[in-house]
């Protein structure tokens, strides 16, 4: 299991790389963003080129995603710089075909590795033409915009639904790697990590990312190591991912169950609150 973890931070990101984490992402996507999820609490970043820079340079030997904005006039500039700045993979967010991505790839060029984030509904029905494109080496389901696309009241409601079952099944058809979503701590939540880890070694996903709940929002190494073992977190679901890669296909459907039982329960009181909300 490869887990990302998103930080502008040169010292994080120097930190992170010594204590567990896969790779390093800087976020450089600010396009649509408070349009989409400006009144959610969600984090927009507002990461820059020159911090990708600093985190290359800190951690020179750890793989290096860079998100860009999705398709726009300056696209090909952006793949330019991000590649000067070294990072070694782009994702490309919110396309919704396979021309957006034959487009990208021949900004990429073959100059550093391209992974598609799939979080519109275009990008999940045109799954199949988009990873056939060149230089795709990767997808990453992301599940906090494709639920907001679909209408959900939860994040996780797509696990369930089969949308992400039916779009992994074709990622492994396609024999492209692949990651979905994020998760926290274990133990923790309403839908705890390990069980959503599990999801994950079932459906065949190798990848995820560590949320804003995993290090509580931290800004520094000294807010980190205040709160958490970090490598000591990140090793405990690394463990649960790899005991569930260990289990039978029977115990693995039992955790789907559970998993779509506590979907369900939280998407009643969502639903609930939001008519309470409205009443009152």
């Amino acid at each position: 299991m490869n887990f990302y973890f998103i930080t502008n931070s040169a010292s994080v990101a120097a930190y992170a790389a010594k204590n567990g984490v896969d790779r390093l992402f800087v976020d450089l996507e600010i396009l649509g963003k408070d349009e989409r999820q400006g009144h959610l609490n969600t984090v927009i970043s507002r990461h820059t080129f020159e911090d990708l820079e600093r985190v290359r340079a800190a951690a020179p030997s750890t793989e290096l995603v860079a998100r860009l904005n999705p398709i726009n006039p300056d696209t090909r500039a952006e793949v330019d710089r991000a590649v000067r700045c070294g990072a070694n993979t782009l994702m490309l967010p919110m396309f919704h075909s396979a021309s957006e991505v034959e487009l990208f790839s021949s900004y990429v060029a073959g100059r550093a590795k391209i992974c598609l984030l799939v979080e519109t509904i275009g990008a999940m029905d045109t799954l199949r033409d988009c990873v056939a494109v060149p230089g795709v080496i990767e997808v990453h389901i992301g599940l906090n915009d494709l639920h907001l696309a679909m209408r959900h009241a939860f994040m996780f409601e797509p696990l369930t639904n089969g949308c992400v079952e039916e779009m992994a099944r074709q990622l492994r058809e396609a024999n492209i790697p692949f990651g979905i979503g994020g998760v926290a701590r274990v133990g923790e939540g309403m839908l705890p990590a390990e069980l959503i880890l599990s999801e994950h070694a079932r459906l065949g996903s190798t990848a995820a990312i560590l949320s804003r709940t995993f290090h509580r929002d931290a800004k520094s190494v000294e807010e980190i190591e205040a709160d958490m073992d970090f490598c000591g977190e990140v090793e405990k679901l690394r463990g649960a991912y790899l005991r569930h890669c260990e289990s039978d296909v029977a115990q693995l459907l039992r955790n789907q169950k559970e998993v779509k039982r506590l979907v369900e329960e939280i998407v009643r009181h969502l639903q609930a609150k939001t008519r309470s909300d409205s009443n009152s």
